[in-house]
């Protein structure tokens, strides 16, 4: 008997939007596709890691993007930001309106495969989970690639977190981290932890990114099924880590040493490109003795459906459950 392994072959098929979703999510999938049924965004590619001016063009057209979905949204949410500079870190610092938990803070890291997502959509996002847990919040505009590749957005995200624990207890501390944010919230807390600094009282992570080696099941099997990350982030991830070891704990924090991590809370979508990464986070953490819940939501694709449906108000409604016991 041969104990050579065997791929799966898998005929061409479509894929519908399924009737077990809310009707909001199955137009939301529909919208991602072009009439021949292709995913929209699988017409970018990215660029090589050694292109540099490809890596910046991009960039820049990311950063038009997001200005435009959010243009406005600032404006309508009660919360306001000042920008400070600790130790080389931008941190927009985000207060809701209103009574809030003033003893408490939120940590957000947002997402953009390690190289977009910062500037404005950052301190946006600031102010909404400022408004949204009623807590202050800081947004951590961390440095990226290909201009600072690994370490500097890690030292950005530590440099955060120690002036955080300056000004608040750990235990009232949230971080939350969504997608490569969830990479870096996880790291962050590996090195944290190794220099002798406490944890905070809760952990979320959204679809993170932990593992940029991209060696789980589902860098196969949701290829292209994910239609808002149709495709896996090799390129990203070799830039990001300007020549270090993709396995290291640091860069793929799903092998480092989850002992004495927080109470966590994981998110990811049957259809999630980084479903494996999520689900094998789950039981890392398990099996590290930490307290750990895992919400996997009905076809939803990374970073949710992205459009208010009932699953992504579902979702907001269990995070702010989660962050909200740990007060």
């Amino acid at each position: 008997m041969s104990n050579a392994t065997r791929s799966a072959a898998i005929p061409p098929r479509t894929i519908q939007p399924p009737q077990s979703i809310s009707a909001e999510a199955q137009a939301a999938l529909s919208r991602l596709v072009d009439e021949d049924g292709s995913p929209i965004n699988a017409r970018y590619g990215m660029p090589s890691p050694e292109d540099v001016s490809g890596w910046m063009a991009m960039k820049a057209a990311a950063d038009a993007h997001y200005a435009a979905a959010i243009k406005g949204m600032a404006g309508s949410l009660q919360s306001t930001a000042e920008t400070i500079t600790i130790d080389g870190a931008t941190i927009h610092v985000a207060t809701p309106h209103g009574a809030f938990d003033a003893g408490g803070a939120l940590i957000d890291l947002h997402g953009g495969g390690l190289v977009f997502g910062g500037g404005e959509a950052c301190r946006v996002s600031a102010l909404c989970q400022a408004q949204q847990h009623a807590v202050r919040c800081y947004g951590v505009d961390y440095r990226m690639p290909p201009e600072h590749p690994y370490p500097a957005a890690l030292d950005d995200c530590l440099a955060t977190y120690r002036h955080v624990l300056n000004a608040h207890a750990p235990e009232k501390v949230i971080i939350l981290g969504r997608s490569a944010g969830g990479n870096l919230a996880s790291a962050m807390l590996l090195r944290a932890r190794d220099q002798g600094l406490p944890m905070p009282g809760r952990l979320v992570l959204l679809s993170p990114q932990v593992d940029l080696t991209e060696s789980g099941d589902s860098f196969q099997t949701n290829q292209m099924v994910d239609l808002v990350l149709p495709r896996p982030l090799r390129s990203n991830n070799l830039l990001y880590a300007g020549g270090a070891n993709l396995s290291d704990p640091y860069l793929s924090p799903l092998f480092g040493d989850l002992r004495g991590f927080p109470p966590t809370f994981l998110q990811t979508g049957t259809r999630d490109l980084f479903l494996s990464n999520t689900v094998r986070m789950h039981r890392a953490l398990r099996k590290a003795g930490v307290e750990t819940e895992l919400h996997v939501f009905e076809a939803m694709p990374h970073g949710g459906f992205m459009g208010g449906t009932p699953e992504d108000q579902e979702l907001e409604s269990e995070i702010r459950q989660f962050v909200g016991r740990g007060r």
